[in-house]
């Protein structure tokens, strides 16, 4: 492991969080709020991104692939440690193990609170809040890569920890051009969307933080009732486009704004994302027209929820808990299905599920005919078997993080739908869950422990699980030592 490029990764990760946090810093001037919170934080993460650099400064050589996956999740780690600090200071969450879950709820864009109630909450603190969704949206390493000067040799790796999906690619030859296209399409939806939300009657903050929330499908509300509490539909409708959008794969954003072709919406995967979102909406909506007050009011919640639960954001408008048990069973596997691979959204993604449906019928077939050679494509691009061993180690790693997590949250003592929501909520960072956890709750409800292991749940789901998990392996800290 070379330990010096890492602390020179990680201070530079810390600088970039002390230049973020001077938009609260001015959000609770502009407001006439203390400001100490944040400038506290802000003394506090530069002494340490000062110290890192030191011990980093003559740190050279190439980003391998450990170093990449370990520096991506240890600068998620850092920034949530030192991210919690505004909501100590403040008092607005004094304690600091709810601190953390909140910050990393955040930036993992999952919207698990511990709050009960936001709507008196600082402007600063409540900036802060969604911010941190915009942050870690698109990933901060990507960030990194945008801003700073880093060349391809330095960024490979981080971009293929970061980046979401079974597949990773780059849209130009150069990895930092990559960063920065990814990045003007995510600001470019968040400020469309923002100018829509103002035309509803939103307050530009108002508009701005919903922005937030949707573009990176975190889903922090501003208001108690979360997008309910507007009680508009076209808010609603807007909100529930821009959250459908944050979960198609950027990509294809990227070919048809930039080259200026569809071809990109041809995707397999966007077939089976469109499919499974229109299957899911119109089902649900017969499932809960007679208590909506027929099939079309329940379009109207159901195309909400279902794209609100596919993205993992967790905006609401309607407390599902109350649906009726298909609902809520097809809402739970959308949890886990989640989105497109190289969006915003959550979840372990279509393309694993077209990828693992794909292998196993190819198994059935080999069953059948023992010397026939399947042969996987996805978008007519053959896929190798490193992709397909890798699709299969995460549905695996999943499932077995999944259940030991909610044994370990059973001892909580808690019921057996709460526990096992709370768990697939967080590895997919969708935010609500069933029964205490769901739409009117929060996770207030568990103890500290349990509420660490939820935010390790939370990091693993938003890095998918291997970056975190190789923090773990002992053979990643041996060799290479410069």
């Amino acid at each position: 492991m070379n330990y010096r490029l890492l602390m020179k990764i990680l201070s530079r990760i810390l600088l970039i969080e002390a230049g973020l946090l001077m938009a609260p810093f001015l959000t609770a001037a502009l407001y006439g709020e203390s400001v100490l919170p944040f400038f506290w934080t802000v003394l506090a993460v530069l002494a340490a991104a000062g110290a890192l650099w030191l011990a980093g400064r003559n740190a050279d050589g190439e980003i391998h692939a450990r170093e990449g996956f370990v520096s991506v999740a240890l600068s998620w780690i850092v920034m949530s440690l030192f991210g919690a600090l505004p909501f100590v200071f403040s008092g607005a969450i004094p304690n600091y193990i709810d601190a953390l879950f909140e910050t990393v709820s955040g930036l993992t864009t999952t919207g698990a609170s511990v709050l009960p109630e936001v709507e008196n909450l600082p402007r600063g603190i409540l900036f802060w809040r969604s911010f941190s969704h915009f942050i870690g949206g698109m990933g901060v390493l990507v960030f990194m890569m945008a801003v700073l000067p880093v060349d391809d040799a330095h960024s490979m790796h981080l971009m293929r920890a970061e980046v979401p999906g079974p597949v990773k690619g780059k849209l130009v030859p150069r990895m930092r051009e990559t960063a920065r296209i990814l990045y003007l399409i995510y600001i470019g939806m968040t400020f469309i969307e923002f100018i829509l939300l103002l035309f509803g009657g939103l307050t530009v903050f108002e508009a701005l933080l919903t922005a937030f929330g949707t573009t990176a499908t975190g889903g922090f509300g501003i208001r108690n009732a979360s997008i309910a509490g507007f009680d508009s539909l076209y808010v609603e409708m807007v909100v529930a486009a821009f959250m459908f959008l944050a979960g198609v794969n950027f990509n294809l954003y990227y070919i048809a704004i930039l080259k200026r072709s569809l071809k990109g919406f041809r995707s397999e995967e966007l077939g089976w994302y469109v499919g499974i979102v229109v299957f899911a909406t119109v089902t649900i909506a017969v499932d809960i027209s007679s208590r909506c007050g027929g099939f079309v009011s329940g379009l109207r919640y159901s195309f909400f929820q279902v794209a609100s639960v596919v993205t993992s954001t967790g905006y609401g408008t309607a407390d599902f808990n109350l649906w009726p048990a298909w609902s809520r069973t097809l809402l739970v596997l959308l949890m886990i299905m989640g989105a497109c691979a190289g969006s915003t959204g959550g979840g372990t993604k279509v393309a694993r599920l077209v990828i693992a449906v794909k292998s196993s019928l190819g198994e059935v077939r080999r069953q059948l005919f023992p010397r026939s050679v399947p042969r996987y494509t996805l978008d007519g691009e053959r896929l190798d078997g490193a992709v397909i061993r890798n699709t299969l180690a995460y549905y695996s790693l999943y499932a077995l993080i999944a259940v030991a997590s909610c044994l370990l949250l059973s001892l909580d003592g808690l019921d057996l739908e709460t526990t096992v929501t709370s768990v697939i909520s967080c590895l997919s960072n969708i935010g609500p869950g069933l029964n205490l956890v769901g739409p009117t709750g929060n996770y207030a409800v568990w103890s500290g422990g349990a509420k660490l292991l939820l935010s390790l749940c939370m990091l693993l789901g938003r890095l998918e699980i291997f970056p975190v998990a190789m923090l773990f392996a002992p053979g990643v800290w041996v060799g290479r030592k410069k």
